[in-house]
């Protein structure tokens, strides 16, 4: 973006203006001078811009609050620079070790991967500082990975699966760090009702009776087998003695198993200096805390260990499953990173757990654990690709703000975590800090940055610029003070009962001189109308909204804007009628955050591009454009040819992202690879494309109500083969021979109806005649007699037919 002459020529002056508004010493605009300030610590905890002359001979004849002022301001009004307080925040690096490129081949105490690991902050109530830390992941670090298996019977086909885990994931993890070690501890449930069998005939054999598999071992609630070790034999050795057990209900005691694990680090073994990693596989949903109520216990988890001489957990039976907010500080505090492999119908609840548990990630287990070395390579990958940091012990009166800048180098405002990285990528982190107040005398604080799950972390010590040096040397009973009162920073505290900058006047003394002083002009109402004048100062009334203060009691701490009813939308301090924000929020009524990772996009965009971050909100500027980051327009591609990039970049190498290392930049869905699909998400978009094979592609876009998309693709694409010749000459040749038949067979089906037809007319015709045969007009009787005759002339004589 260019800017004109004439704009930068307008912003210069815009500048000017406003420089000129904070330093020119002009009452109703000071906010030093229009402060309550009596004292010199006062003043300074007014704004970080202010500044206190302990000068005695400073102001005379003016206000008590003449002497805090903007440091040019007292420097032009005769104060010398020696008498000014005025601190400032500041920091220095007492531990700066540089970081280290490689794991192994070292002491793990001398491998550094933050640095500087200790600071010191000099902090002054209101001025911000800031410092900067860099994080890199080494190459060839240690790995500890504990598995943590849930042996309730439906996971047999499992177990049989992992007998010989150990080696071949060894030689897997041995391809990415040369010192690794495992170990293997497995869980059930709480041996008690209802969550388990306690008949006695189940006590030894919780399958008696069950026919499907009548034998297995007692139900425990976690057993720890073996510590880790690098010796695979003996953890293939131990595995394979493992044998299932059952419990009644379906959720498992799982997160009693975890937080053993984590806790117990003497008889687990984790090492100090390498990465901690705790695979938890089940089929099956935890239970959490208050569950066990229904068996009775009422004693909340106390987070420590409780394995006895046969390592399991002692107990189980006594208090109840651990909360997750208990989890989440367990793992923590002991580095561990946390991988849930569960079966895919599991795979949304879990996932929700990722985010309430830092550290943690969630893959997909097949029904018999047949990936689940893939699985664990993959997790690891994923956890090494990131870094996070995590504050510790932070105290609530400093606020701190953190920016990013990772691989690209581009500052991320309100990020404190990068992705996609590389083992060995250095990222750097920026780090505003901000006192919001003193605390009591002599409570210097600290707090630890560290990225979550390393060892590694960045000590950070407080100093408060709370008190002035001045207050060093306050005299007592001081002459300069009527022997009335201490003599302080240039200013007289006087003792009950008496007034004025030199204590010179007792309570109750009034005249009208002393009343002129009181009005901040002329024609104003004396001390603002909210005080009383005596001896030339305002004595300002109590009130129960909140404080009234000033040289004439013109100013309050409650008459700020609000924001839904709370002053100051409780993230800032009102002074005078205008709020102070804290760090992190901006505005008026200080309700506009800073804050901007809430607006980035799954493309890595603010506001994908279409807007602005406001607020901490988008604000789309692009017409149609709508959604939390602005993802969506008339415009924009659909779903499923905005995801077909990811899905032939992450399960297939190819396509346009391919050659592009932003591929796990952009593409930050969740991709499960799945054989076919079943009908499970009714929500579910189905998105089919062509390969350059010609093949079909398919795989199924959703959104969950927190607002995490899910790729569903399946493992290879749908490819038809070529028919062979002969086939398709068999295939029409048989085709026109069935036509044939089946035509000859239709015209033999229709003569036969036909004539059918016709028969039984004729039948119903004949059935119909009103006559015999007897009777027939057409036939005549036959004649049996005939008269013949006969004209003839024998002799003369006629003879007609005469018989004679």
């Amino acid at each position: 973006m260019r800017w004109s002459p004439g704009t930068w020529m307008w912003r210069a002056a815009l500048c000017c203006a406003l420089l000129q508004t904070f330093t020119h010493p002009v009452r109703g605009l000071n906010m030093c001078m229009s402060g309550s300030a009596t004292s010199c610590e006062e003043c300074l905890l007014i704004h970080p811009s202010c500044a206190w002359c302990a000068q005695e001979d400073f102001g005379k004849g003016r206000t008590l609050t003449s002497r805090c002022d903007f440091r040019q301001n007292l420097e032009k009004r005769g104060c010398e620079a020696r008498s000014i307080e005025f601190p400032t925040s500041s920091f220095s690096i007492l531990q700066n070790r540089p970081l280290s490129s490689k794991g192994s081949g070292s002491s793990q105490d001398d491998v550094v991967q933050i640095m500087p690991q200790k600071i010191s902050l000099s902090l002054r109530p209101g001025d911000q500082t800031w410092f900067g830390l860099q994080v890199r992941q080494v190459e060839d670090y240690p790995v500890d990975l504990y598995y943590l298996m849930d042996l309730s019977l439906s996971m047999k086909d499992d177990l049989d699966t992992i007998r010989n885990l150990g080696t071949k994931l060894a030689q897997e993890m041995g391809k990415l760090t040369s010192n690794f070690r495992l170990g293997f501890g497995s869980f059930v449930d709480k041996n008690m009702s209802p969550f388990s069998y306690t008949a006695p005939k189940y006590q030894e054999n919780p399958c008696s009776g069950y026919k499907l598999f009548p034998n297995c071992v007692p139900t425990f609630g976690f057993r720890h087998i073996v510590s880790l070790t690098d010796k695979v034999d003996r953890f293939n050795e131990e595995v394979q003695k493992q044998m299932v057990s059952r419990n009644r209900d379906a959720p498992e005691g799982g997160f009693d198993a975890i937080l053993q694990a984590a806790v117990c680090k003497e008889e687990i073994g984790w090492r100090k200096g390498a990465y901690h990693l705790l695979v938890f596989a089940t089929d099956d949903v935890p239970h959490l805390a208050l569950d066990g109520r229904l068996g009775g216990l009422v004693q909340p988890h106390d987070g420590r260990c409780h394995l006895n001489d046969r390592n399991e957990y002692s107990a189980s039976t006594k208090m109840d499953y651990p909360s997750l907010a208990l989890l989440g500080e367990k793992l923590a505090e002991n580095n561990i990173f946390l991988i849930f492999a569960v079966t895919k119908r599991l795979y949304v609840i879990y996932k929700n757990f990722t985010a309430l548990i830092p550290g943690t990630t969630v893959e997909i287990l097949d029904q018999d654990s047949k990936n689940v070395i893939q699985l664990i390579i993959t997790a690891y990958n994923n956890i090494r690709s990131k870094v996070e940091l995590s504050v510790w012990d932070h105290p609530e009166d400093i606020g701190l703000s953190f920016t990013a800048t990772c691989q690209d180098g581009t500052p991320l405002p309100g990020l404190r975590k990068c992705a996609d990285l590389k083992i060995g990528d250095t990222v750097s982190f920026n780090v505003s800090v901000e006192a919001r107040s003193c605390p009591g005398r002599g409570a210097d604080q600290s707090f630890t940055i560290k990225p979550v799950g390393f060892k590694d972390r960045l000590e950070v010590v407080v100093d408060y610029q709370c008190d002035c040096g001045c207050s060093r040397t306050a005299q007592t009973n001081s002459s300069i003070c009527s022997s009335m009162g201490t003599y302080n920073c240039g200013t007289c505290r006087c003792e009950p009962g008496y007034l004025g900058a030199r204590c010179e006047c007792q309570e109750g003394e009034a005249s009208s001189m002393y009343l002129s002083a009181c009005r901040e002009a002329e024609g104003k109402q004396i001390c603002s109308g909210r005080g009383e004048c005596s001896c030339n100062q305002c004595l300002c009334y109590e009130s129960e909204f909140g404080k009234i203060y000033g040289a004439f009691c013109e100013c309050d701490d409650f008459s700020c804007a609000r924001h839904k009813g709370v002053l100051c939308s409780g993230h800032g301090e009102c002074h005078c009628g205008e709020c102070k924000c804290h760090a992190g929020y901006i505005g008026d009524n200080c309700n506009c955050s800073t804050e901007t990772s809430i607006c980035v996009s799954d493309d890595g965009q603010m506001c994908s591009g279409r807007g602005n971050c406001v607020c901490g909100r988008c604000q789309c500027t692009e017409p149609g454009a709508c959604g939390d980051t602005c993802e969506k327009c008339p415009t924009c591609p659909d779903a499923c040819g905005t995801k077909r990039e990811c899905i032939e970049c992450r399960l297939f190498n190819s396509g346009r992202l391919a050659d592009n290392q932003t591929c796990q930049r952009l593409c930050k869905d969740e991709i499960i690879a799945v054989e076919s699909f079943n009908s499970d998400d009714p929500g579910a978009v189905l998105c089919l494309y062509k390969t350059d094979n010609d093949c079909v592609m398919k795989f199924t876009y959703s959104e969950h109500a927190s607002g995490r998309s899910v790729l569903t693709a399946l493992k290879e694409p749908e490819c038809g083969g070529g028919p062979e010749a002969m086939t398709v000459l068999l295939a029409v040749v048989g085709s026109i021979l069935l036509v044939g038949v089946v035509l000859l067979a239709v015209w033999k089906l229709v003569i036969t109806i036909h004539d059918r037809r016709e028969f039984a007319n004729f039948q119903n015709a004949r059935s119909r005649a009103r006559y015999e045969m007897a009777s027939n007009p057409l036939y005549k009787q036959h004649v049996s007699t005939h008269f013949v005759e006969t004209d003839f002339n024998m002799y003369g004589k006629s003879y007609n037919g005469g018989v004679h």
